[in-house]
């Protein structure tokens, strides 16, 4: 009887949410955890998402009282020193696996047709994402932050007209700490969610990309539909087990490692530098000014806009795209050498 009112209830149930459409098959290589980053990462923002939301109740982002609300959130306000924590963690956890998932799509051909639209809408969730962490990291408004806040308002000015938003005449009477607050924690969000909603509703009308080490000459098409052996609750089985992993990472790094506050900030000095995915803008920021810094990002973008058609053959397999990958390993490379040479050699003067 009681397996049967159960049975009954979840019936009424699925009549009602359809769960029973999430059974539909998806290819077997979609449980590994190079298939599954986006989803993880999809977990990380939610753990953001939830933290944020809490912390935002007591951050008062007029920049007078900034470092009474932190300091109070830090000593006073429940679990307030735990959520920062994690929330900051979550940001570096979330960071890292886009960036891994980034270099799987590419590596193994996902954004090769039919998906190019998706890919773009991945590069725009990459630059949002981007943006996000950006004024996350100005929003403690320490010295590091003002001095990150400092040099993207001098860029910003190299763009004229199409900078103006952050020029602090934008709004005179709103201070610009606020006004990045605001799109914090509502203009950004908004965009992200509505990008991740374009995002999974491509990939369920093409399907996941096709296992490019299957074979040597595997190509690109739809699997959407096509038989499999694994439904897409089994997939977010998977991911859920990686995503637990990763919460508990979280959490043993919330509470051996707290995040750290700087010093009360200095106008007119520059003595720190960026947080790590900033890190190559800033090494060629060094060498090239303010204009490096700028020009930089809209070239790295710019490569990643146009990879889908850099790399028009329709294989797969990493050893028939050898000169693109290769491309791709020493652009990559590259970058990661910048960072290390900004992390450990010191910075110039760049503002005014």
């Amino acid at each position: 009887m009681a397996t049967a009112s159960r049975k009954g209830f979840w019936a009424a149930v699925d009549e009602r949410l359809g769960l029973s459409t999430l059974r539909y098959e998806v290819p077997e290589h979609a449980q590994g955890i190079a298939y599954s980053l986006g989803g993880v990462s999809l977990v990380g923002l939610i753990v953001l998402v939830g933290s944020g939301i809490w912390l935002a109740q007591f951050y008062d982002p007029m920049p007078e009282h900034v470092r009474a609300s932190l300091l109070d959130l830090l000593s006073s306000v429940p679990a307030g020193f735990f959520l920062r924590n994690l929330h900051f963690w979550a940001a570096n956890v979330v960071m890292v696996t886009v960036l891994l998932h980034l270099l799987r799509v590419i590596f193994t051909g996902s954004f090769k047709r039919p998906r190019e639209a998706n890919w773009l809408v991945g590069v725009a969730l990459l630059a949002v994402t981007l943006g996000l962490v950006f004024t996350g990291s100005v929003l403690k408004w320490d010295q590091e932050a003002v001095e990150a806040l400092g040099h993207n308002v001098e860029v910003a000015a190299l763009l004229s007209g199409l900078g103006g938003w952050f020029s602090p005449q934008f709004a005179e009477r709103v201070p610009l700490l606020s006004r990045l607050f605001i799109a914090h924690v509502s203009i950004l969000p908004f965009a992200l969610f509505g990008l991740l909603a374009l995002h999974v509703l491509l990939i369920k009308l093409h399907g996941l990309a096709p296992n490019a080490l299957a074979n040597r000459t595997a190509v690109t098409g739809k699997t959407a539909g096509q038989p499999s052996h694994a439904t897409f609750l089994e997939h977010l089985g998977a991911v859920s087990g990686y995503a637990l992993v990763g919460l508990g990472v979280l959490i043993f790094l919330s509470l051996a490692v707290p995040a750290q506050l700087g010093p009360v900030p200095v106008e007119g000095i520059e003595v720190t530098k960026p947080w790590w995915p900033f890190l190559p803008l800033f090494a060629l920021e060094n060498w090239l000014g303010l204009g490096g810094l700028l020009y930089a990002g809209i070239v790295l973008f710019g490569v990643l806009v146009l990879l889908p058609w850099l790399d028009r053959s329709p294989l797969l397999h990493p050893l028939r795209r050898k000169g693109f990958l290769l491309f791709v390993a020493l652009l990559t490379l590259l970058l990661v050498a910048l960072g290390l040479y900004a992390k450990f050699t010191p910075g110039a003067l760049h503002l005014s």
